[in-house]
């Protein structure tokens, strides 16, 4: 199967070009939000080819995967033609979230699908069919070295996004243990934070580096209060990280009591942060834990499975 599917999100589309079918990434000159083509801190298979917009035509593209409303468009300008879709929706409902309608609600031709039950439940979806196909992640193998009495934070953006990464807890949880920020965008975090001595930051590391720094960090932070499910949680699990989290959106799903804990009470938090970060073997011991927990539930084998699946059911043959 050919499939033509936007790199929007870099951890996500890791995972999902894993599978056993050819990936074309629509490419811009700019390199812009658009066209980003390839990866450039991640390990993608050479079954992903970048292509230049305007060449897609000549592509025979089985299906398109959409993540952004305006896609479709895009897809339907740039092909010249009509082609099966999926929305995969990585995102929770903004603003009025009760009462928030998905932009595809009011379609039935294009399912839609969540990454996340917690997506699925709150998301106004209409009369458009939905699925879940939970997160599957590229094992990166136990890591865990956690010589360094420090928590490890990972999260893009964390200045624009402020409450919604949780931003504004880090000097809270940094007074209990000193805090390393990995992503996009931090480079002026600790001066905004007033963190210089108790922060340090990591940008736009590639993939397999940023592994490797965040397993020396003695417990893994997820302060975000509203976001999907962060597939950073998930590889630092997979790592061999024990977890503190908040106990929002899908988080209370994917972290058992074993591998951490995961509260909407910043005492119990910083309680835990403290004993992980001063308590090796415990921490080695919940981070164990946690290990086996990702790699039961977000395999890399099981999400290509599901994705077969429903892509076989929208492009049969």
């Amino acid at each position: 199967m050919k499939i033509m599917v936007w790199h929007v999100h870099g951890s996500w589309t890791t995972s999902f070009v894993h599978g056993r079918h050819d990936y074309l990434v629509p490419l811009t000159p700019d390199r812009g939000p658009d066209g980003r083509g390839r990866a450039d801190t991640y390990p993608w298979p050479d079954s992903v080819r970048e292509v230049p917009y305007d060449r897609l035509a000549g592509e025979d593209v089985d299906v398109v995967v959409y993540q952004r409303p305006h896609e479709l468009d895009l897809a339907r300008e740039w092909l010249g033609r009509d082609v099966p879709g999926v929305y995969v929706e990585h995102n929770t409902p903004a603003g009025d979230v009760p009462k928030t309608r998905h932009p595809l609600a009011d379609r039935d031709d294009i399912p839609i699908v969540h990454v996340t039950h917690f997506n699925d439940l709150f998301w106004d979806s209409g009369r458009a069919s939905t699925h879940v196909i939970e997160h599957g992640v590229v094992d990166p193998g136990y890591l865990y070295a956690g010589e360094l009495a420090r928590a490890g934070v990972v999260v893009n953006e964390p200045i624009r996004r402020w409450r919604v990464a949780g931003t504004d807890l880090l000097p809270t949880f940094a007074a209990t243990a000193p805090l390393d920020v990995f992503g996009m965008k931090v480079t002026n975090l600790p001066s905004k934070l007033g963190l210089d001595r108790e922060m340090e930051v990591f940008e736009d590391l590639p993939q397999a580096a940023m592994h490797a720094e965040l397993a020396r960090r003695r417990v893994y932070l997820h302060p975000y209060r509203w976001t999907s499910l962060g597939l950073s949680l998930i590889e630092a699990m997979m790592i061999g990280m024990p977890v503190v989290a908040l106990a929002t959106t899908e988080a209370v799903e994917a972290v058992p009591p074993e591998a951490g804990v995961v509260s909407t009470k910043l005492p119990t938090l910083l309680r835990a942060l403290d004993r992980y970060a001063n308590e090796p073997e415990l921490a080695v011991q919940a981070g164990k834990a946690a290990r086996s927990a990702a790699l039961a539930r977000y395999s890399l084998d099981r999400f290509l499975a599901d994705w077969d699946k429903l892509l076989g059911s929208i492009v049969p043959g």
